[in-house]
C-alpha cells in the first residue's frame, strides 16, 4: 500500500522503481553528485543550507527526496524501507538520468542510504560522504543517549519524541504535515530495527569521508570505525547533529576537497 505525496510539482522529475516515485532536482554542471537529506528533510533542504550554490560550480548536483517524504512515495510498510529499497531509489534516479555512476553525499538517514548504496550497488558510487549515521550500531546508540539524557526508561517508544522535536523547526513541521502519518511512522521502524552494517561497509571498496559533530552521540562511534578502516574522518566542533548539519562553511571545507579530488582522480 502507497500514499502518494499531496503536493507534486508538474515540473520535478520523476524516477520510477518496483512501483515507487523518487522525485529530484538537478542543477550545476561538472561529475554528477546526488545530496540525499536526512529524517524530516527533503533535498530543498541542501539548497536552502547553502550546500547546492557551492557544490554545483564543480558538480552537477541532484538534490534528492527521499523515499517517504516531499514529492517521493510514501509506502506504509516497513520492508519497503529496507536498505535495498534504499538503495533502489537512488539507483532509480541515476537509470532516469543515464548515469552509470555518481558521487554520493548523505547526512543522517541519507548517511544510511549511502551506506545501502555502497552494499547493494556498489559499482553506481565513485564516493561516498556520510554525515552523522553510526555505521557500528545503527540509530540505536543516538535512541540509548537520548533517552537516557531524557531520564526516560530504555523501553520508552522514541517515536513520538522524535517527531515532536522536529516539528518545532517550521521547515520540518511541513515535511512532517504533508506525508501520511503510518509512512512516517513505517520509514521509522525500518531504519530502528536496521543492524549496524560495519562489518559489510569495511569490505567495501568505495572511497569514503565521514563527519559528525563532535556533541552527536554518533561521533565517537563513527570515528572509531573510521579510524579502524583507514577513512578520513572529519569532527565538527562543538556541534550536535543539528548544528553539523547547519554548520555548512565548515562541512564545505572538509567535504569539497575530498569530492573534488575524488573527481580528479577518478
Amino acid at each position: 500500500m502507497l500514499t502518494e505525496p499531496r503536493v507534486q510539482e508538474e515540473h520535478v522529475p520523476i524516477a520510477q522503481r518496483g512501483g515507487l516515485k523518487i522525485a529530484y532536482e538537478v542543477v550545476g554542471a561538472g561529475p554528477p553528485l546526488v545530496l540525499h537529506p536526512g529524517m524530516f528533510q527533503t533535498g530543498a533542504q541542501w539548497t536552502r543550507a547553502g550546500y547546492t550554490s557551492v557544490l554545483a560550480t564543480t558538480h552537477t548536483v541532484i538534490t534528492v527526496d527521499p523515499l517517504g517524504l516531499g514529492a517521493s512515495s510514501a509506502p506504509v510498510t516497513p520492508a519497503d524501507y529496507s536498505l535495498a529499497r534504499r538503495a533502489e531509489s537512488v539507483t532509480a534516479v541515476l537509470d532516469d538520468l543515464g548515469l552509470g555512476e555518481t558521487a554520493f553525499w548523505g547526512y543522517s538517514l541519507g548517511a544510511l542510504t549511502g551506506y545501502a548504496v555502497a552494499l547493494h550497488a556498489p559499482d553506481r558510487l565513485s564516493c561516498l560522504v556520510a554525515g552523522a549515521f553510526d555505521p557500528i550500531n545503527g540509530f540505536r546508540s543516538a535512541v540509548e543517549a537520548m533517552l537516557d539524557e531524557l531520564g526516560l526508561p530504555a523501553d520508552t517508544d522514541p517515536w513520538p519524541l522524535m517527531r515532536q522535536g522536529a516539528r518545532a523547526n517550521p521547515a520540518y513541521a511541513a515535511v512532517i504535515d504533508a506525508v501520511a502519518p503510518e509512512a512516517l511512522r513505517a520509514n521509522y521502524e525500518a531504519f530502528r530495527d536496521e543492524p549496524g552494517v560495519h562489518e559489510s561497509l569495511e569490505r567495501a571498496t568505495v572511497p569514503q569521508l565521514m563527519y559528525a559533530g563532535t556533541a552527536d552521540p554518533w561521533h565517537d562511534p563513527m570515528r572509531t570505525f573510521a579510524t579502524r578502516t583507514g577513512t578520513p574522518f572529519a569532527s565538527i566542533p562543538d556541534a550536535d547533529h543539528v548544528r553539523a548539519w547547519r554548520n555548512t562553511a565548515e562541512v564545505l571545507s572538509h567535504a569539497h576537497p575530498f569530492l573534488t579530488r575524488e573527481q580528479d582522480q577518478g
